[in-house]
């Protein structure tokens, strides 16, 4: 099966050499020019990757990509003109996965685009068998890729989920920043160790009753992050 991308910017001739290049990598290549255009596609069609401009005209990147959270956990990755960290940081706030700063060669677009087409197949049931993990009011399905808490289900983004599973499979480890930016986002990634922050700070947020006293994911001071049974 082909993969289908969406590719959204109003710089015609950055959609036009994408949609070249991805297509010649055998990609089914959808696109959309300002942020309305993007969450209505996202609805409409199912997609295994979008790549999001953050400037865009009626609806900015950002808030794009935070409404298409509300329904989808299709991987998306901001593009961005700004080279500040704080853009990208917010990015990743907003609910994105990755992102790439402009101007970009097409080769590591690519390169991150199959990094992250490798961990999604990855996570495909690779067995019948439903692994489902509960502690305490805390259900984890590894397989639907879902969680609730309290029998509420609790949308998580996925990068939160890959976060949050990878702790929960190995209860008590504690896990350096590095340790989890290399295991969830890949050796590839260009991004810093803030952004295990920030995905900690909202998947608290989400799962925790009082997020600054956890009970499932805890600090070790100086050390990282563990998932405490």
């Amino acid at each position: 099966m082909a993969k289908k991308v969406l590719v959204v910017d109003d710089e015609k001739l950055i959609v036009k050499g994408l949609r070249f290049s991805l297509e010649q990598d055998d990609m089914e290549v959808d696109t959309a020019y300002d942020g309305e255009e993007a969450v209505q596609k996202a609805r409409d069609n199912s997609y295994d990757i979008i790549l999001l401009d953050l400037m865009l005209p009626k609806l900015d990147g950002l808030s794009a990509c935070q409404q298409i959270r509300e329904f989808s956990d299709v991987p998306i990755v901001m593009l961005t003109a700004k080279g500040e960290d704080m853009d990208k940081i917010m990015g990743l706030e907003y609910g994105a996965d990755d992102y790439i700063t402009k101007p970009f060669n097409i080769l590591e677009v690519k390169a991150r685009i199959k990094a992250i087409m490798r961990r999604t197949t990855a996570r495909s049931p690779q067995e019948t068998k439903s692994r489902i993990v509960e502690v305490g009011d805390l259900v984890l399905d590894c397989d639907a890729r879902r969680v609730s808490i309290a029998g509420h289900e609790v949308n998580l983004t996925a990068k939160e989920f890959d976060v949050l599973e990878l702790l929960v499979l190995n209860p008590n480890k504690v896990y350096s920043r590095e340790n989890l930016l290399n295991l969830v986002w890949g050796y590839e990634y260009p991004g810093d160790v803030r952004t295990v922050d920030v995905h900690i700070r909202r998947l608290r947020e989400k799962i925790e009753e009082n997020p600054s006293d956890p009970k499932y994911v805890h600090t070790k001071w100086g050390v990282g992050y563990y998932f405490q049974h």
